[in-house]
C-alpha cells in the first residue's frame, strides 16, 4: 500500500499541532496548514517532523478564502502525490454576549468555522473523487455543537452548524467511499481556551487561569482537563481504517460534560 497523505489545518499550535504529530507517527506524509503569520510555526513543526523522516508539506492559506483552499488541496496533491486524510480543524472562538456581538463579529466567526470546513471538505472530496480510492473528512466541532455555551454563542451556532455539514456531507460522500466525520474537544489547554479563561476570569474579578480550573472542578465528570494529544488519538482512530463503517458522527472527547 502506498503512503497516505493528510492535509491539517490550523496545525501551527494546539490541537492542529498534536494532529499533525501523531498522524505522521501513524505513517502519514503531512501537509499543515495555517495563516501565513504563523510561518514560523510551521516550519518549525516541519523541521520536527522531517528529522522523524516525515515528508512534510508547509502550505500557508485562509481556509475562509475559496481561492486559497482550492490551492491548498492542489499543491497537497501536487507536492505529496495525494490526499487521504482531510482534517479541517482551523477555528475562532469569540467569547462575546449575543447583544454586543457586530455583524463582521458574527460573520468572521461563521466563514472560518463553517465556510473553512465546507471549502475544505468540497475541495479535497472532488481531490479523492478524482483519485478513485476514497478518503476521510474529518472536521473540528465542539461540545458547544451539543450544548451551547451562553459566553460564546456565536462560536456554538457555528458548531452546531458543523455537525449538521457533518452529517449531510456523510450521506453525499458515501456513493464515493468516503467518510464524513468530526471530533469534539472539551476542555484543552490551548490559546482558544486561554482566550476564554481571559475573558471570563476578567468578568467575574478572578485570577488568571481560576475560571478553567473552576470549569474542570464543576463541569467534568473525570475532574480532568483534556490534552491536545487526547483529541489526536481520536482524529488517529477517525483517520484509520477501524473507522471504515463510521460516518456522519461528532465524536466527544470530553472528561464526561456532555453525553450523546
Amino acid at each position: 500500500m502506498s503512503v497516505r497523505t493528510a492535509l491539517v489545518t490550523g496545525s501551527a499550535n494546539g490541537i492542529g499541532r498534536a494532529i499533525a504529530l501523531r498522524l505522521a507517527q501513524d505513517g502519514f506524509q503531512i501537509a499543515i496548514n495555517d495563516l501565513a503569520s504563523q510561518e514560523v510555526k510551521l516550519r518549525e513543526l516541519q523541521y520536527e517532523l522531517e528529522l522523524k523522516g516525515v515528508r512534510t508539506a508547509v502550505l500557508p492559506a485562509d481556509i475562509s478564502n475559496e481561492e486559497d483552499v482550492a490551492n491548498l488541496i492542489r499543491k497537497t496533491s501536487e507536492i505529496l502525490g495525494g490526499i487521504d486524510e482531510m482534517v479541517a480543524n482551523a477555528g475562532v472562538i469569540l467569547v462575546k454576549p449575543i447583544l454586543e456581538i457586530s455583524a463582521s463579529e458574527w460573520d468572521k466567526v461563521q466563514a472560518i468555522n463553517v465556510r473553512g470546513v465546507f471549502l475544505c471538505y468540497k475541495y479535497a472530496a472532488q481531490e479523492m473523487i478524482k483519485q478513485g480510492r476514497g478518503g476521510k473528512l474529518i472536521g473540528a466541532c465542539s461540545i458547544s455543537g451539543y450544548r451551547p455555551s451562553q459566553f460564546a454563542p456565536a462560536y456554538s451556532v457555528s458548531k452546531w452548524a458543523v455537525r449538521g455539514l457533518i452529517q449531510a456531507a456523510a450521506m453525499d460522500m458515501a456513493q464515493h467511499g468516503i467518510t464524513v466525520n468530526a471530533y469534539c474537544p472539551g476542555m484543552v489547554r490551548t490559546d482558544m481556551w486561554g482566550t476564554i479563561d481571559t475573558s471570563l476570569t476578567t468578568k467575574m474579578g478572578l485570577p488568571k487561569g481560576a475560571a478553567f480550573e473552576q470549569g474542570v472542578a464543576t463541569r467534568i465528570a473525570s475532574k480532568k482537563p483534556q490534552t491536545p494529544e487526547d483529541v489526536a488519538g481520536l482524529v488517529s482512530f477517525l483517520a484509520g481504517k477501524d473507522s471504515d463503517q463510521i460516518t456522519g458522527q461528532s465524536l466527544i472527547v470530553d472528561g464526561g460534560v456532555v453525553f450523546s
